[in-house]
Formats: C-alpha cells, sequence, structure tokens
C-alpha cells in the first residue's frame, strides 16, 4: 500500500545497490509506490556511473556484493564525495561488530535482513530530514553563524569545519550533528543518552557504542593527540565533556 504523505524527502531519488535482481526490484517497485525516484545498481561500477550521471539524495547499499564489498563502496564513496550524501547499510549480518564497523567507515544507518518495509521507509526517510532539515539551533536558510573553540570554526550556514591551520576537514552528517551538539553545550558532562537527543537521534542505534564511535571517529580529525584528548574528554560512568570555550561570532 502507498503512502499518501508527500514530505520534501518523498520527492529523492534512492539509489539501490544491491546485486540480488528479485531484491532490488521489490525494493525499487516499493519506493517507487511511495513516491521516490529510485535507480538500481548491481555492483561498485554501475554505482559510480549512477552517482556520476545524476543527482542522488541517499544510498541504500547492501554489504555483500560482488567485487569490492559495500564496505569498501562506503570508504571509497566517502573518500571521493564527503559525508553529505546519507548512506544506509543493507546487511544480513546483526552482529555489532559488523555495525560498528559501518558506522565506523561513515554509514549514517544500518538495517540488518530481513527487515520489514515500514522500517525501512521511516529510516528513508528519517535519514533524509536529516540531511535536508536545519538542525536544532541553526539559522535559518541564508544566515550564518560561525562557533569557534581552540583555533577551530565551525560554520553552521553551510555546515563546514575548518581546522587551526585553515584547512577545511570533511564531516560525515553524524559527526557533524555531533560536534554541534558539542559546541552548543560546551563544558557540560554529556551523558549519551543527552548526545543521542541534541544530535536528533542521528546517532541513534540499539546500542550504546554508536555515540562511542562517532566520538573516536570526531577526535580522529579533531584532536591534536588522539590518544591523549583536550577538546572532548571522557567522564567515566557520567559521558563526555567539550572542554574549550566556545565563541559565537
Amino acid at each position: 500500500m502507498s503512502d499518501t504523505g508527500r514530505g520534501l524527502e518523498q520527492q529523492a531519488h534512492i539509489l539501490v545497490v544491491e546485486d540480488d535482481g528479485e531484491m532490488r526490484h521489490l525494493i525499487g517497485r516499493f519506493l517507487t509506490d511511495n513516491h521516490f525516484r529510485v535507480s538500481g545498481a548491481r555492483d561498485g561500477r554501475e554505482m559510480w556511473e549512477a552517482l556520476d550521471h545524476a543527482a542522488v539524495d541517499l544510498v541504500l547499499l547492501d554489504v555483500m556484493l560482488p567485487g569490492r564489498s559495500g564496505l569498501d563502496l562506503l570508504r571509497d564513496i566517502r573518500a571521493k564525495r564527503g559525508g553529505a550524501l546519507p548512506i544506509l547499510m543493507l546487511t544480513a549480518k546483526g552482529e555489532e561488530a559488523d555495525r560498528v564497523l559501518g558506522l565506523e567507515l561513515g554509514a549514517d544507518d544500518y538495517i540488518p535482513k530481513p527487515f520489514g518495509r515500514r522500517e525501512l521507509l521511516a529510516r528513508i526517510r528519517a535519514a533524509l530530514r536529516r540531511a535536508q532539515a536545519p538542525r536544532a539551533g541553526e539559522p535559518q536558510a541564508g544566515q550564518r553563524r560561525l562557533l569557534g573553540f581552540a583555533g577551530w570554526v565551525l560554520d553552521t550556514g553551510r555546515h563546514e569545519l575548518t581546522s587551526p591551520a585553515g584547512t577545511a576537514v570533511d564531516l560525515s552528517g553524524g559527526e557533524y550533528d555531533l560536534l554541534l551538539a558539542f559546541v552548543e553545550h560546551p563544558q557540560r558532562v554529556l551523558s549519551r543518552d543527552q548526545l543521542l537527543e541534541l544530535a536528533q537521534n542521528r546517532l541513534a542505534d540499539s546500542f550504546d557504542r554508536a555515540v562511542d564511535v562517532q566520538v573516536s571517529r570526531l577526535r580522529r580529525k579533531i584532536e591534536p593527540d588522539e590518544a591523549s584528548p583536550t577538546i572532548i574528554k571522557t567522564v567515566r560512568g557520567a559521558g563526555y565533556m567539550f572542554v574549550p570555550k566556545v565563541e559565537r561570532r
């Protein structure tokens, strides 16, 4: 049954990368019935052809693919396209270690097979809303706000992070939401549950390590020494604290 709702995300272009032809067809037909534009790809070569020749708003990426695996392709996309494109991983593997690896490589969500159609639709819509909608506390469209900390500058209008050396640092959607949550609440201990809420559940999953994984990814990008973090401190048994003072410009 088609959903008659007509949110902005329902006009989006979804790329389904799945080598099982029947599964790819069923997912594509279901998404088309729900007002999405859908393209399909069987492997990495077809995926890149689609990405290079059309504007894609979200990728459903199966882990088990011929040639380069879905995790390899996830790594490639993040290296070439940055973190703005939402990527949802589809896999028959539901173990925590596999989900952690997907998050480590920059996946926005992880959907183990078999999955229900309603769950798939809800996760796609949620990922698109997070990618398209302004984050809590951000300026309206056309406005900019610069937040400075420890020599870094976060431009919330452009979703850009600049290092003390003046270099642009790419952030995935989850990393950006997490960093924004920290800079909006500096010098406070934030629990994992609070970070999930402040980041608008972009980091949410069925295991606490999702937050820890994203914190680790963010530390690798902004900490002078990840082994001895001075910007995002771990508060044992409580959560994390963003140490620097934040200057609003």
